[in-house]
């Protein structure tokens, strides 16, 4: 290969390089909706949300558990379920006046309650007592800056198993216990 199209080629790479570089350093917000694949015999595409919407959340006993269900529009994010010692209000730092000994925080991100002109999507409990064998109490403890935070109370020490599940995507929060049936 001679000089020219030696130099021809590294500047042809360089601008790849570069022109990759630039692509992979755009800010993820760049981008406001995400296209979803047309179903078979659609015509169209559909844009589902940039950041999933928390529209409920509920809960249900069974015999050997019981159940908290969040329920999305879009996609289920990344979710943490950490136990704390008190729950709080996300930003006000305010305790949360579910009774318990033991909480767990269930944080989605990213996540909203609300869609992008402020108007609120999420209709589930806002602080409610429950009394099923394990989960005693449910509460909407954050809406902010793209975590939706719930907590969980309970009068024993919670043993759980987290999944989640499509169509409709929800996230699943099962508490383990002994049989009640």
């Amino acid at each position: 290969m001679n000089r020219p199209r030696r130099r021809r080629a590294a500047a042809l790479g360089t601008g790849a390089l570069l022109a990759t570089a630039l692509a992979l350093a755009a800010p993820a917000s760049a981008s406001s909706t995400a296209t979803v694949p047309a179903s078979a015999g659609a015509s169209s595409t559909a844009a589902a949300p940039a950041t999933p919407l928390v529209v409920d959340a509920r809960w249900g006993g069974h015999c050997t558990y019981d159940r908290v269900v969040v329920d999305l529009r879009g996609y289920v994010p990344a979710v943490t379920v950490t136990p704390v010692s008190a729950l709080v209000y996300d930003g006000s730092g305010k305790p949360v006046p579910l009774a318990g000994r033991y909480f767990l925080e269930i944080r989605l991100n990213p996540a909203a309650g609300h869609d992008d002109a402020g108007r609120n999507v999420y209709q589930g409990p806002k602080l409610v007592k429950i009394n099923l064998p394990k989960l005693k109490g449910l509460a909407l403890t954050g809406d902010y800056e793209g975590h939706v935070t719930l907590g969980a109370a309970f009068d024993t020490r919670p043993d759980v198993t987290s999944f989640t599940l499509h169509g409709p995507e929800r996230f699943v929060l099962d508490i383990a216990h002994p049989n009640v049936c």
